[in-house]
C-alpha cells in the first residue's frame, strides 16, 4: 500500500485552500510534476528531498497538499512525506525571550526572520526522514496568541512511518544563503524597492544574516528546489493579507490588517537581501548537476514564466 503523510495541520490547510485556490492550474502543477519525474524519485538509494520556496501567500501549503495527492496516486504511486519550515519556529515563550533580549531589533519581535526557527529540530527531522526512520513531524499553530503563534505540544505531532520516496520541505526562506557583511552593508545603502533595509540598523541586519548561516545545514539536505517567485516582491503584502482573512474566516482568530502589514514588513529585508542569491544558484554552489525549477507569479498568483536552472560551475537557465 502506498503511504503518505501530509503536514501541516488541517486548520492551515483549510485556510490556504480558501486563499490560494486560483494558483492550482495546470500551468503550475504540470511542470512541477514533470520536474519531479525527471529527478527519478523511484530510482534513488534514499528519498528525494525537494525544497519548495516561495514568499508568504504564494500558495505553498496548498501546492504541497495538491502535490501529495497527485504523487501518491497513479501513475506516480509514490510514498510522500511533507512538512514546513513554519512548523519549526521557536515556541511562543522562546520567541518572547528572543525579542526581550534584543529589544531594539524589530526583526526579532515576532516569528519570521532567520534566528526565530529551531534549526536543530528541523535538521534532525529531515535527517531522520532521509534515514527512513519513523519520525514525529513538528507542528505549529500560527493562530495562537492573537497570531503570534506557538508550537503544538510534541504529544500531538503526527508520526511519519517509512519508507519514503519523496520528502517535500516548504518554506518562505528555503534556500536563502547568507552573504558577506560587506554585501549586507552595500545592499542596505542601495535599497530602493521595496526599500525596507534602510528602516533597520545595519547591526540588526547583520545579526539575521549571521543566523542564516546555520540554516545551510538544512539546505544541504536538499536534492533540488522548486521556487515560486513573485515578479514584484511587494505582491506579498496583498497575498499575506488575503491569507490572514481566510484564516480568520476558517478558525475565527488572526491578526488585524495593520498587524499583517507590520508582520510582512519583518520579512521584506530578507527578500531584499537574499532573493537574487536564488537567481544566481548560490544554494547549490559547488554541487554540479543540482537543479532549480523557477515559476514566476504575477500579482494574481498566475504563472507567467517557467524556467529550469542547472548548476555547472554557475547556473544556466532555460525556458520550459
Amino acid at each position: 500500500m502506498v503511504g503518505w503523510l501530509r503536514i501541516p495541520i488541517d486548520r492551515r490547510k483549510r485556510s490556504s485552500k480558501i486563499m490560494t485556490a486560483p494558483v492550482l492550474s495546470d500551468t503550475l502543477i504540470s511542470p512541477i510534476l514533470a520536474f519531479i519525474d525527471s529527478l527519478g524519485p523511484k530510482n534513488r538509494p534514499k528519498p528525494l528531498v525537494l525544497g519548495i520556496s516561495g514568499p508568504q501567500g504564494s500558495g505553498k501549503t496548498t501546492l504541497v497538499n495538491n502535490l501529495v495527492d497527485k504523487l501518491t496516486a497513479a501513475p506516480h504511486s509514490l510514498r510522500v512525506v511533507s512538512f514546513s519550515i513554519d512548523d519549526i519556529y521557536l515556541p511562543h515563550d522562546e520567541l518572547l525571550a528572543l525579542g526581550r533580549n534584543n529589544p531594539d531589533n524589530k526583526l526579532l519581535q515576532h516569528r519570521g526572520e532567520p534566528g526565530t526557527h529551531d534549526v536543530d529540530l528541523g535538521l534532525q527531522t529531515i535527517k531522520n526522514l532521509i534515514a527512513s526512520k519513523a519520525t514525529k513531524i513538528p507542528a505549529y499553530d500560527k493562530s495562537k496568541f492573537n497570531g503570534h503563534g506557538d508550537r503544538i505540544p510534541s504529544s500531538q505531532w503526527t508520526s511519519a512511518e517509512p519508507p519514503f520516496d519523496i520528502i517535500l520541505f516548504e518554506g518562505w526562506c528555503v534556500g536563502f544563503q547568507s552573504i558577506t557583511r560587506e554585501t549586507v552593508a552595500a545592499k542596505r545603502s542601495a535599497s530602493t524597492h521595496p526599500g525596507t533595509l534602510s528602516r533597520h540598523a545595519l547591526e540588526h541586519l547583520q545579526y539575521v544574516n549571521e543566523q542564516l548561516e546555520r540554516y545551510a545545514q538544512i539546505w544541504d539536505q536538499l536534492d533540488a528546489l522548486v521556487w515560486l517567485n513573485a515578479q514584484d516582491i511587494s505582491f506579498v503584502y496583498k497575498w499575506r493579507l488575503e491569507q490572514e482573512h481566510a484564516m480568520k474566516v476558517a478558525i475565527g482568530q488572526g491578526m488585524t490588517d495593520d498587524q499583517v502589514e507590520r508582520f510582512v514588513d519583518g520579512y521584506m529585508p530578507a527578500y531584499e537581501l537574499y532573493i537574487d542569491g536564488l537567481m544566481h544558484g548560490d544554494l547549490f554552489s559547488g554541487k554540479d548537476g543540482r537543479e532549480i525549477l523557477r515559476l514566476d507569479y504575477d500579482q494574481d498568483r498566475r504563472v507567467v514564466r517557467v524556467q529550469r536552472g542547472r548548476i555547472d560551475d554557475t547556473i544556466s537557465w532555460r525556458d520550459i
